[in-house]
């Protein structure tokens, strides 16, 4: 696969160019994500983080789901969920809002589904986006392929996660933060 695209604007591109759908699958527990630190510092101590943080990704959502293409998440969570996935489920009215479907599915149920344990970004169905990520969960960057036989066992987790998981609006876990 060679070495992982570091850069941001690459990334942004992949959302800018598809052209129809982008299905993320999402198994880890924390993300290292720079801009979120300080958010989910603040959240952990029960206070309201805001979400300046959050307005380029919902931005760029927003601009792309009214262009008609859909954006759809499915989260892997534990019971009870992470700290981190808890703070993600308290805005994820935000991510709706702005336009993207997410939903949640029980780690158990992602095993037996024999779903990759491993973060992806689908992007119409022809292309695969893999996010690496360091061992202390820092993103690093990704790489993509759009090998047919790797396309469609992906498009197969895709649907075999998205039927069988629970979208937002029935939350499976609480999603204040601990006191």
């Amino acid at each position: 696969m060679g070495s992982p695209v570091t850069d941001p604007t690459a990334f942004r591109r992949l959302f800018e160019s598809f052209q129809h759908a982008a299905f993320k699958l999402e198994v880890r527990r924390s993300y290292g994500v720079p801009a979120e630190d300080e958010p989910f510092r603040v959240f952990l101590t029960g206070a309201d983080p805001g979400i300046d943080w959050l307005r380029p990704w919902l931005d760029l959502m927003r601009a792309e789901t009214a262009r008609g293409k859909r954006v759809e998440r499915v989260r892997v969570v534990d019971e009870p969920p992470s700290d981190y996935l808890r703070f993600e489920m308290s805005v994820t009215p935000h991510n709706i809002a702005a336009g993207e479907d997410i939903r949640y599915l029980d780690r158990r149920r992602a095993t037996e589904l024999a779903l990759p344990h491993y973060d992806f970004w689908l992007f119409d169905s022809q292309l695969v986006a893999f996010l690496h990520f360091t061992e202390d969960d820092r993103f690093v960057g990704f790489s993509t392929t759009e090998d047919p036989a790797e396309v469609l066992r992906h498009c197969q987790s895709r649907d075999r996660a998205w039927t069988r998981a629970t979208p937002f609006s029935a939350p499976p876990a609480p999603v204040a933060a601990a006191a």
